[in-house]
């Protein structure tokens, strides 16, 4: 009775440690977002334009900075609970931005949600880097490794949230794997479910091959 009731458990294990990477190309119930043309996907009122190469670039308009406009982040449109999102950016020297999870509303996602800070931290070492740096869980936690690569270049980030476990892989490595719950913000409640964004701060940013997988 013990190996069964156990079973279950190590297989949910084995199952998270396996997706502690990026997707293969094409992999099985992945779901194309963003797919170089078509946006029905998202939801936004920023300035989000489309590129010849496939990309999704957000130029910001005159007199457009900070990060409070939230509706003008890329939002997906459905809620998620247990989900994989991988997507690839680009930001120039000094880039800010966010990937936004488990948002209970598009009000506003940093009190009702979570973020995967993205801010360019080249060279920063590892034991420095803090939950406002690039990779950190914003209020919560800062990356274990310092996988940043220089402005201009793309970066690939892979979040994974089952139940109240993460994990993120950014650029090849595991840079969290930890209980959200237990880790998170005091007083600040982790939803079941919500909505997943990825932040206009006022600043130039690019993204592009951005799917999703519920688990």
């Amino acid at each position: 009775m013990k190996t069964i009731s156990v079973l279950p458990l190590l297989l949910s294990g084995f199952l998270l440690t396996a997706w502690a990477g990026h997707p293969g190309k094409k992999e099985a119930g992945f779901v194309t977002v963003f797919d170089g043309k078509d946006m029905s996907a998202i939801v936004t009122e920023g300035n989000w334009q489309i590129q010849e190469d496939g990309s999704l670039s957000l130029v910001p308009r005159e007199g457009e900075s900070g990060w409070k406009r939230y509706h003008h982040y890329l939002w997906l449109k459905e809620k998620f609970a247990d989900f994989t999102f991988d997507f690839e950016y680009q930001h120039e020297a000094g880039g800010n931005s966010g990937f936004y999870f488990r948002c209970a509303d598009r009000v506003d996602p940093t009190l009702s949600g979570f973020e995967v800070q993205i801010l360019d931290s080249l060279g920063k070492p590892d034991s420095e880097m803090g939950h406002h740096d690039n990779g950190g869980i914003i209020k919560t936690k800062g990356a274990l490794k310092n996988m940043s690569k220089p402005a201009g270049e793309w970066n690939r980030m892979t979040v994974t949230m089952k139940g109240n476990r993460l994990i993120v892989v950014l650029n090849g490595e595991t840079i969290h794997d930890l209980d959200l719950a237990a880790a998170k913000e005091a007083g600040k409640e982790l939803p079941a479910e919500g909505y997943l964004a990825i932040q206009d701060h006022g600043q130039p940013f690019r993204v592009r091959n951005i799917q999703i997988k519920r688990i």
